[in-house]
């Protein structure tokens, strides 16, 4: 017993502790302007990928989800491994292939084991610059991506939140969805996805990160032999600047009483990545919570919002979210009602809303920022967690921000809540986006009144 109790005490690490043994992300830039980054550690597999500044919205009209087809198209062969070689030799290593677009980035991604670091940095390579783009291939993928675009379609979730980007950025890039619409996807030609690749694939715009027990120097090492030669810009020049996109305070509602439950999404205009506004917000989510029928706790709950719903049935789901872009972002909340209870929960959500502006207490912070950490905390499960933490690190900041100093910048207070939410949320223009049997939900001008409070 003694010796157990031994043991565990061994394993056991403070916070503090914690925070100061991570380990140094080490970064070179190449020549090409490629940055290499990576953390080292005990290891005995590692994750290494590109991420790449590119997305949808980098995208126009026409070509609008050709940044999804090339990810779907990456995994189906280059010009030196074609067909189903690619695939093949990822499994041979053992090894797992993912990867990811969104409306900024786009990732590629491979978890092995340590010791296969150098091959695994050779087949990104090939990924990224000899994309085959076989006819053949091209028009598999195509049917693939229709029939993915069809079940998207019953992801209401989904659906909602691209009806919310539509109306506040409507008319701009980021009002774009990721996938595209299924008249691009059936049009879009080989030249057009050879065409993004040339433009967006480029060094400068790349980030080779790698987390595990992999060594910085043979992972520069790697780059520099299969990356050296990677164009710093397309035949067209470099790659084209973000467009503005601004913020409209509207609403998008697609009714159909034939679906059994309401989605409704309500968001503001957030700051972009860098601004330190956002580390507060994030705070001010964490106070609202999240709440969903299936969890524990009921009424006991020590979300205001979730003791609500729970004890007057007012909602089946609801979760807040604050999604950055470069220069932007949207922070707001999502939930899923019965058709009656929509107007009920809206006034509990936005009344949450303007509690938070004008009466946040300290208890409610502190115990926002203990959830906070913990969520910080668990990013350095894993090796694919600490790799992505870098590439996207990499790409919003331009360096990657140690989690003691995520720590310093969550030391917030009540005041900085109450302001920081005064200054995004109260009596501002909110963009609204519903789905299903709404009905119930109040014209637009009455959701906006209830954004401020008229107090005797």
């Amino acid at each position: 017993a003694a010796l157990l109790t031994l043991t565990r005490k061994r394993g056991a690490a403070t916070y503090a502790q914690t925070l100061q043994n991570i380990p140094e992300t080490q970064v070179t830039t190449l020549e090409n302007g490629l940055r290499v980054a990576s953390e080292e550690s005990n290891q005995p597999t590692c994750t290494v990928g590109l991420w790449i500044q590119a997305g949808s919205r980098y995208e126009d009209a026409k070509t609008n989800g050709a940044g999804f087809f090339v990810e779907h198209m990456a995994f189906k062969g280059t010009k030196n491994r074609p067909g189903s070689a690619f695939e093949k030799e990822v499994e041979s290593l053992g090894a797992h292939l993912n990867g990811y677009t969104s409306r900024e980035q786009t990732a590629f991604y491979i978890k092995a084991l340590s010791k296969d670091m150098p091959k695994v940095v050779e087949l990104l390579s090939d990924l990224v610059q000899n994309c085959a783009l076989e006819d053949s291939q091209i028009e598999k993928e195509r049917g693939v991506i229709l029939q993915e675009l069809k079940e998207t379609d019953s992801n209401l979730a989904h659906v909602t939140l691209d009806y919310l980007h539509a109306t506040a950025y409507q008319g701009t890039a980021l009002g774009h969805t990721v996938e595209g619409t299924t008249e691009n996807i059936k049009r879009l030609t080989r030249a057009d996805l050879a065409s993004y690749v040339d433009t967006h694939f480029k060094a400068p715009h790349m980030v080779l990160a790698a987390a595990g027990g992999i060594s910085h120097r043979e992972l520069v090492d790697a780059a520099k032999q299969h990356f050296t030669g990677m164009p710093v810009t397309s035949k067209e020049g470099s790659v084209p600047a973000l467009a503005p996109c601004r913020f409209t305070g509207s609403e998008i509602r697609a009714r159909d009483d034939a679906l059994p439950l309401a989605h409704i999404a309500l968001a503001v205009e957030g700051p972009g990545w860098a601004d330190p506004d956002n580390v507060v917000l994030n705070v001010a989510n964490a106070i609202i919570g999240r709440y969903d029928r299936t969890f524990g706790g009921g009424k006991n709950q020590s979300n205001r919002l979730a003791a609500l719903a729970d004890e007057h049935h007012l909602c089946h789901s609801f979760e807040p979210f604050n999604a950055s872009y470069s220069d932007t972002g949207l922070f707001g909340f999502h939930f899923v009602s019965d058709p009656l209870s929509i107007d009920d929960m809206m006034f509990c959500a936005q009344g949450e809303w303007m509690r938070l502006c004008t009466s946040t207490t300290e208890s409610e912070v502190t115990r926002a920022k203990n959830y906070l950490r913990n969520a910080m905390v668990a990013q350095l499960d894993g090796t694919t967690r600490v790799c992505e933490n870098i590439g996207s690190h990499l790409l919003h900041y331009g360096r990657r921000i140690p989690l003691e100093e995520w720590d310093a910048r969550i030391s917030v207070d009540a005041r900085m809540v109450r302001d920081v939410c005064s200054k995004y949320v109260y009596d501002k223009c909110p963009a609204i986006a519903a789905v299903g049997p709404i009905e119930q939900l109040l014209d637009y001008n009455r959701i906006r009144s209830a954004m401020y409070w008229v107090r005797l």
